[in-house]
């Protein structure tokens, strides 16, 4: 634990926690005082039931008799560096089991030289369509289709979802996917075959491909910089 003394010298930073049985970083988080420390006392007093996978790795290296890896990666810094920095290593780490981007990662994430001329060249959307837009990650491309990545599942209003023409997939501000949503559903196994938990208050498509004359007004555009705005929390956007 960091004493009073220690904690204000270090201010915001940003840390890794480490798995010792292997090395691997399975964490990254930004914060003050003994905020690094905070998870694995977490732990002590969760239920097994309700472990995240974060917790769950912490139990597993404490039974195997094993103390978490604390490492402190950069401190010093105010606020809004230590979100640049966390996004960052997020990016840096795949591995990490953060169940969230990090800051502004859609917008100025990790991305080949090539996709950075891509998404700065492209021509900008410009909406002739009621849309749906939807912000993915590319861990989610990764492992599956564009489709599969963009229809479930996402806290939105399906009665105004319902009124839009196309549901478009985002990926760090460039349009990647155009689709036709025949109908959205509660987020739930039985609505959608292949995932096993149930997300309360969120919901899902089924849909298909857009047909090409509507694919090609909208693939492979950027999205107009008066709808990235910075910092929002929301990955469902509307263009009506």
């Amino acid at each position: 634990m960091f004493t009073n003394q220690v904690a204000e010298k270090l201010r915001y930073y940003v840390y890794r926690l480490i798995d010792p049985r292997n090395g691997e970083t399975f964490y990254i988080g930004k914060g003050v005082g003994n905020r690094v420390f905070a998870h694995v006392k977490g732990e002590l007093g969760s239920d097994v039931d309700a472990l995240t996978e974060k917790l769950q790795r912490i139990r597993d290296i404490r039974v195997d008799g094993f103390e978490v890896g604390h490492v402190i990666h950069r401190h010093g810094m105010d606020e809004p560096t230590a979100f640049e920095v966390e996004a960052a290593l997020i990016d840096a780490y795949p591995e990490a089991t953060n169940t969230m981007s990090g800051r502004a990662s859609d917008e100025r994430g990790l991305m080949h030289a090539n996709q950075i001329v891509e998404r700065y060249e492209a021509k900008e959307a410009v909406f002739r369509h009621k849309a749906v837009l939807i912000n993915i990650n590319r861990s989610a491309t990764e492992k599956d289709s564009i489709y599969e990545a963009v229809r479930y599942a996402w806290k939105i209003d399906p009665k105004k979802a319902a009124k839009a023409d196309i549901v478009l997939a985002v990926l760090q501000g460039l349009i990647v996917g155009v689709f036709i949503a025949d109908r959205w559903l509660v987020a739930t196994p039985a609505n959608f075959p292949g995932t096993s938990v149930e997300r309360e208050g969120r919901w899902g498509f089924e849909g298909q491909d857009a047909p090409a004359h509507i694919t090609k007004e909208y693939l492979r555009r950027r999205l107009p910089d008066s709808m990235r705005k910075r910092g929002a929390a929301n990955p469902v956007k509307y263009a009506f």
